[in-house]
């Protein structure tokens, strides 16, 4: 039983807002359908996300009603949704733009570099906060401006995977990736992101751990690390 705050009460059930279940299918369907690229670790990574998804929409899970924002990034929120729809993640795309009005923008740090707080922001829409209610499982967005580096970063104890909807990304300086696109990062794993330099890119991502850490994830940037 979910003990929801005054401040986010209950709106109803899954099966009361349709707009929600189609969202979750389309993560359900990356999960079951997406290639692990013959990587037993991520195969096991989608198994524990379609899982407890599935348990999340089979449960009819509750919705809460939570508060909708914006940052200054979501002024590119619409044309990467347009780029979505044009490609391989277009049923993404759609189903995201059918909620779009109910999302919920935010930083995750308590203090955000200027330049960063201009090109980044992301929502959640399934987790202990809700909108969609789940304590195992988190679900969200997150949408990068063009030419944008999100700094270096990692998640203790958190396995998180990000799946491209729109646009070109790098992380690590490692390879290119497309839309449709499946990268894990394991707890602990240091990533940096980067953007191309003329369109916005938007990537679905996932996080499974322990309950504590998705209720408190305690998100920090790292420190520079020094030359020499």
């Amino acid at each position: 039983m979910t003990d929801l705050s005054p401040s986010a009460p209950a709106l109803g059930r899954l099966t009361e807002n349709p707009d929600w279940i189609y969202l979750l299918r389309e993560f359900e369907s990356l999960y079951r359908q997406g290639s692990a690229g013959g990587s037993t670790t991520i195969r096991s990574h989608m198994k524990r996300v379609r899982d407890r998804l599935s348990a999340v929409i089979a449960g009819n899970a509750e919705i809460a009603v939570t508060p909708a924002g914006t940052k200054p990034v979501t002024a590119h929120f619409a044309r990467a949704l347009d780029l979505g729809e044009r490609g391989a993640m277009q049923g993404m795309a759609r189903a995201l733009r059918e909620v779009r009005d109910r999302l919920n923008w935010e930083y995750g740090y308590d203090k955000v570099p200027k330049g960063l707080a201009q090109k980044y922001a992301y929502c959640e829409v399934l987790g202990p906060r809700g909108p969609v209610l789940s304590e195992r499982l988190i679900l969200g967005f997150v949408l990068f401006a063009p030419k944008t580096t999100y700094p270096q970063h990692s998640h203790r104890d958190i396995e998180e995977s990000y799946i491209s909807i729109a646009g070109a990304w790098s992380e690590n300086n490692s390879a290119v990736y497309a839309p449709g696109s499946l990268i894990l990062n394991s707890p602990g794993d240091e990533h940096r992101i980067t953007t191309g330099d003329r369109e916005p890119c938007l990537l679905a991502y996932a996080w499974t751990g322990p309950e504590e850490m998705l209720h408190a994830p305690g998100m920090r940037l790292s420190r520079p690390r020094r030359k020499g």
